[in-house]
């Protein structure tokens, strides 16, 4: 009886126009039978109602597909405005609209541009769970990266009572570009987070592009004492600045009732970095506009005055200017501080793509100054590396920066589908002299070392023409630090590899002719997801007799440091296995390897 009746029902629904798509799949942990309604309407559009008993609507994606807009309709309003590539002809994987907050309510979709007869349609599902358990060999061991979705840039990141929040740009409906929101996750440590639900969501002045967070510690915006404030670019056909605030540590943020703040005729206005200045006794926000930035000033977060623009004729102008912080760091070994201005670029990055170039000089809450204009400097010298920013009111002092770590020219179709994109490890800043010069030193935060499991010591050994070790370490997955020290003892170039036994492979090596240190990826493993990615990344170093570096390997990356800070170098990388050999050549002369030490990390 009860299947006559389903089929009953099932007859009813096709003679009125309707799609009843039964949900009842014990393998996905559906708590009950439930329904998906679905009534096509002609040219693209679709209506669909669904059980709000249920947790999530799982959405089938295919990235291949053009994009549908989805509005989400409860109680006849509009409540969420998003685009999903829907399945047309496969499935690439599954992404879920949250309905836990919408109980008891009616909740239906107008799906707009995607036909009547693509697959989505009986693939969607109801569900009470979604797993996000990895299922990409390629996702990293110890950077962080979303559970699902796409990521871009690290921005609002920010430190209270013991807390490291981690706020990033973030598309929950997909693993491409799209519907920005600001993903959270907070870690005690800088190595262990732990995933928040979406902090900022897009509302009717748009989608919710990078910014930053401060601590009100004096309540001058009169939010509360101690209120995080969150900037954000609203983003709609123009650009504006947003604010935000959260009285509970992060955990749930209220949009400020008077926004915009601050707004521009300039089509590019966006990325506010905003950091309270003490000497003039003001709050100071930096933005991104075409090829410059602009300050402004303010004494409650609120009512912004413009004070100065930088960047004519100064450092690379071959893309837009994006992402700006503003900071002052201690110059090593004296007891001088400088102003630093992070300025990342797209395009125009020195090997293709985007990549974050940086001036040193002085700020007096009005105005910044280059110390260098007939210089462009470059963060780092790899091409995995950008949108970086630090975090706001860290402690002892400290300055920390986090990037990016992929690249514009083909972050979307890196070989995952899970999620795309992971951020570099945490790096702490210094400046440093050199040739009369100031420079930015950035080296991995000492809380990476609490990563390292037990030391692997190879010995001393000499390279007159080449030297194996194997293996790098028995049965490991492709996450692990080498440190090596150098001694040249006559050589041209001093060069190892990493490489495994389907002979793919990284080689970097110094040419102690040219004074450069070198990393070639271009047999590393995938590469023909993009006609740029096969590239040899290249950084200055001074010449020496001894040389030390320092590399951290993960499943898709490889950050290679300097000893001494001068230099470093982010590339992706995507092997069919792990790297677990490493080889050592020499040419011109001989070198001496005085110390391997080769750790894994957990």
């Amino acid at each position: 009886m009860k299947q006559q009746a389903k089929r009953l029902l099932k007859r009813l629904c096709m003679a009125v126009g309707v799609v009843l798509l039964s949900t009842l799949d014990p393998s996905v942990g559906y708590a009950a039978e439930r329904a998906i309604e679905i009534k096509h309407l002609g040219e693209g559009q679709s209506l669909v109602r669904v059980d709000a008993r249920a947790k999530y609507l799982l959405l089938p994606v295919e990235e291949s597909s053009p994009e549908s807009k989805l509005y989400m309709i409860v109680d006849n309003d509009v409540v969420r405005i998003f685009n999903v590539r829907l399945a047309v002809n496969k499935v690439d994987y599954f992404v879920p609209v949250d309905l836990s907050g919408y109980a008891d309510k009616t909740i239906s979709f107008n799906f707009r541009f995607t036909p009547e007869s693509a697959l989505c349609w009986k693939e969607m599902k109801l569900s009470d769970q979604f797993d996000s358990s990895n299922r990409e060999k390629f996702r990293p061991a110890y950077h962080f990266s979303p559970a699902w979705g796409w990521m871009n840039d690290p921005n609002g990141m920010v430190y209270k009572d013991g807390e490291y929040h981690l706020f990033y740009q973030y598309n929950p409906y997909g693993s491409m570009w799209g519907n920005m929101h600001w993903g959270h996750a907070i870690s005690k440590d800088l190595i262990h987070w732990e995933h928040q639900p979406v902090a900022i969501a897009p509302d009717a002045l748009g989608t919710i592009f990078s910014g930053s967070c401060v601590v009100d510690k004096d309540n001058t915006a009169g939010f509360g004492a101690g209120a995080i404030v969150a900037f954000y670019t609203s983003a709609d056909s123009r650009q504006m600045q947003s604010m935000a605030y959260s009285l509970d540590n992060g955990r749930t943020f209220k949009k400020y009732d008077r926004n915009p703040i601050l707004t521009s005729a300039r089509r590019d206005f966006r990325d506010p970095k905003v950091f309270w200045h003490k000497e003039s006794g003001k709050w100071i926000m930096v933005l991104a506009v075409g090829q410059e930035m602009q300050l402004y000033s303010s004494p409650n977060l609120k009512d912004w005055t413009y004070e100065s623009c930088f960047g004519e004729g100064q450092g690379a102008h071959a893309g837009v200017w994006e992402c700006p912080d503003l900071i002052e760091l201690p110059v090593k070994g004296t007891k001088l501080k400088k102003w630093v201005l992070i300025c990342n670029i797209n395009p125009g990055g020195p090997f293709g793509g985007s990549a974050t170039q940086y001036f040193v000089g002085t700020f007096d809450g009005k105005q910044f100054v280059n110390e260098s204009p007939a210089l462009t400097k470059w963060m780092d010298y790899g091409k995995d590396h950008y949108a970086t920013v630090t975090w706001s009111n860290a402690p002892e002092g400290r300055t920390i920066a986090l990037a990016w770590m992929s690249n514009w020219e083909y972050a979307n179709n890196v070989p995952t589908l899970q999620y795309r994109s992971a951020n570099s490890v945490p790096r702490d800043l210094i400046l440093y002299t050199k040739n009369g010069q100031t420079y930015l030193s950035s080296t991995p935060s000492p809380e990476v070392l609490k990563l390292r499991g037990k030391a692997q010591r190879k010995g001393t050994f000499r390279v007159d023409r080449s030297r194996e070790v194997y293996p790098i370490l028995p049965d490991h997955t492709g996450a692990y630090e080498i440190e090596i020290e150098f001694m040249n003892n006559g050589a041209d170039i001093m060069s190892l590899q990493l490489f495994n036994t389907k002979g793919e492979e990284v080689e970097m090596h110094y040419n102690l002719l040219e004074n450069t240190f070198t990393m070639d990826r271009r047999d590393s493993g995938a590469t023909d997801f993009s006609k740029t990615f096969a590239t040899v990344t290249s950084a200055p170093i001074s010449a020496a007799k001894e040389y030390t570096l320092r590399l951290l390997v993960d499943r898709c990356s490889i950050e290679a440091f300097d000893g001494n800070g001068a230099f470093a170098m982010t590339n992706l990388v995507f092997p069919e296995e792990p790297y677990n050999r490493v080889r050592f050549n020499a040419k011109g002369g001989a070198f001496t390897v005085t110390s391997l030490t080769i750790y894994p990390l957990k």
